[in-house]
């Protein structure tokens, strides 16, 4: 064996915990824990030897949110409601729609956004056209 399986040998039952996905809440939570301690010990050096475990634990962190607690599947209409609601956004003020009751016909169903109303909220709220487009709440509109 060579020096660096020897060395990964020695120290595989402490590292392998850490490289497997999480099954469970308490294995999630033990791994954000380890996530929290690896950051503070390298900061904003990506170049610390420990950079590639903080991320590949980051990784693993995501696939089992993405698994176990799914963003959920929201239309243009809840998009729009939900970025009104959040920001105390009232239907006549919202231009890049058009008139009020333009956005009440949006918002009870009875028409869709179009694209250049799409382009416009986007703009407008800083968020990716595909929020409205492909129908998913993205996690960083507000």
């Amino acid at each position: 064996m060579n020096a660096v399986l020897d060395q990964a040998a020695t120290h595989w039952q402490y590292i392998a915990p850490l490289l497997s996905a999480p099954e469970s809440e308490d294995e999630y939570d033990a791994k954000v824990e380890a996530l929290d301690e690896i950051l503070s010990l390298i900061g904003d050096d990506e170049t610390h030897f420990l950079s590639s475990l903080a991320a590949r634990l980051g990784d693993l962190l995501e696939a089992y949110d993405e698994r176990v607690r799914p963003m959920p599947v929201a239309g243009d209409t809840d998009v729009l409601r939900y970025l009104m609601e959040e920001r105390g956004i009232t239907q006549s003020n919202l231009p890049e729609i058009g008139a009020q009751s333009v956005v009440s016909s949006i918002l009870s169903g009875k028409r869709h956004l179009n694209w250049r109303q799409i382009c416009g909220l986007s703009d407008r709220f800083s968020i990716p056209t595909d929020v409205f487009k492909q129908g998913k709440i993205a996690r960083d509109i507000s």
